[in-house]
């Protein structure tokens, strides 16, 4: 399982609420004098945190801290749940609306509405909830299912496929709390729960043998698109058995192989001594060497084509299916 997250990173910087503040050295107007200077910045309310910490943070983790501080003035002991728990277990955030903080309350009520708030109050099951990185949220087989129930799937499937491929979940443990609450029946079952339709789709997809969100998008495009699926991380090997390449996608009876081509491949995956010209030229011999072992037919995609998915689609099913060679 992942590390939880250090505690000198800036997700984990102190939140800094006005109540403590005005018993020590500052009062209403120094903090608003530390804020001008660029010292504090105000993540919501009557809640503050270093400047230099949340100059490091992307927007997930910045929404992240904003989650903290919501917990931190909550009058009832909440987790953070649904897009608010990901940044803590350090999952992608794509896809998904981070204007509102999402809580789930542990005595199975309903809260007050507010402002950039919204509190869930869904049956809490034993093993529901775990603490991680000292901050009490929803664990990864209930979260997993949670994000399915936010209707976007393309962005819930990245997630899902994230939680396995990392190990945090199994997709037994997933199906299992499934089913779980659907035996509790009524309105509390996850069945009830708005856009559980979703759910079902994602699960069917679910496959932790993906890497990324470039992929996790690329497969549900595939599906969307009505299109045959393809094997995740086929393997291919020269004549001695030697692997020399893994596929990010193949249809091997359609002589059709894929990659997505996201950042993540030359930026971070340099080898030593290795800068990204030459890890670029490196993929390319690799593609001629898979291209003469197996005669298939490659097709390349990055970020540009998933803007354009109907190009795209149209664009692998010429390559899986020529003229003259039925579907």
């Amino acid at each position: 399982m992942d590390l939880p997250i250090p505690d000198d990173h800036p997700l984990m910087t102190p939140v800094m609420l006005r109540r403590e503040l005005v018993r020590g050295p500052y009062d209403d107007r120094a903090i608003a004098r530390a804020v001008q200077r660029g010292e504090l910045v105000k993540v919501r309310r009557g809640a503050y945190v270093a400047a230099a910490a949340h100059s490091g943070l992307d927007v997930a983790g910045r929404h992240g801290l904003r989650a903290r501080a919501v917990v931190r003035q909550a009058k009832t002991t909440t987790a953070l749940s649904h897009v608010s728990a990901l940044p803590f277990w350090g999952c992608p955030t794509w896809g998904f609306d981070l204007g509102s903080v999402h809580l789930t309350r542990s005595d199975g009520r309903a809260g007050r509405r507010e402002a950039g708030v919204a509190q869930h109050c869904g049956t809490v099951l034993e093993g529901d909830l775990t603490e991680r990185s000292g901050v009490l949220t929803t664990s990864p087989a209930r979260l997993a299912l949670e994000v399915t129930m936010l209707g976007r799937t393309e962005a819930a499937l990245c997630v899902v496929n994230d939680l396995l491929h990392r190990g945090l979940v199994t997709m037994d443990e997933i199906t299992h709390r499934y089913l779980a609450a659907v035996q509790h029946g009524g309105q509390r079952g996850m069945r009830h729960w708005p856009h559980s339709l979703t759910t079902e789709h994602v699960l069917r997809l679910a496959d932790g043998r993906l890497e990324s969100v470039g992929e996790s998008r690329v497969l549900h495009l595939l599906w969307q698109a009505g299109l045959p699926l393809p094997v995740p991380q086929w393997e291919i090997r020269d004549e001695t058995g030697r692997v020399v390449a893994r596929l990010d996608f193949a249809w091997p009876d359609l002589g059709v192989w894929m990659e997505f081509d996201g950042k993540v491949k030359y930026a971070e995956h340099l080898r030593p001594g290795e800068d990204v010209t030459a890890a670029v030229l490196r993929e390319k011999r690799r593609e001629q060497e898979v291209v003469e072992l197996t005669g298939w037919r490659p097709i390349r995609a990055d970020w540009a084509d998933l803007a354009q998915p109907t190009a795209l689609a149209s664009r692998v099913r010429r390559l899986l299916f020529p003229a003259g060679r039925a579907a």
